[in-house]
């Protein structure tokens, strides 16, 4: 495979070692993982509608991120393909920073716009550090 071969599984491949069914099986795990983040954002959507069901998916979703991130720091049980499959395919489809951007310039006046922002960012961030205190947990780590 020549260096320069620009197509997504030929970089994908030399990332994982020159297997190219093996960059193949990860990409469809990707998709497949996106798949299920976007079904159930869409789920999660119709029982929150509006702005509560985008502020409940991007702070759940920042948890399971954080989790991930920092488990593979402090533990590393799960596998490579985990973090993929579920860091890129399913948490990318499942959080919405674009319908959160639209519904935050449709709000219903700019204190709605602000505690949006605010509400989404103050939450993503205490979900990212509930995570990590939880793979610590995981990892038998003290905070």
């Amino acid at each position: 495979m020549a260096d320069d071969d620009p197509t997504t599984t030929a970089r994908l491949s030399r990332r994982i070692g020159g297997d190219t069914l093996a960059a193949l099986e990860l990409l469809a795990l990707v998709a497949i993982g996106g798949f299920a983040g976007s079904n159930l954002r869409y789920f999660a959507g119709s029982l929150l509608p509006g702005l509560t069901g985008t502020l409940f998916a991007n702070a759940t979703g920042s948890l399971v991120l954080g989790f991930l991130l920092y488990e593979a720091i402090y533990a590393g049980v799960l596998a490579d393909r985990t973090h993929y499959v579920v860091g890129t395919g399913f948490l990318s489809s499942y959080t919405t920073y674009s319908t959160f951007a639209v519904q935050t310039a449709g709000a219903a006046g700019p204190a709605w716009m602000v505690a949006n922002v605010v509400a989404n960012y103050g939450l993503g961030l205490l979900g990212v550090l509930a995570g990590r205190e939880l793979a610590r947990l995981v990892d038998g780590r003290s905070a």
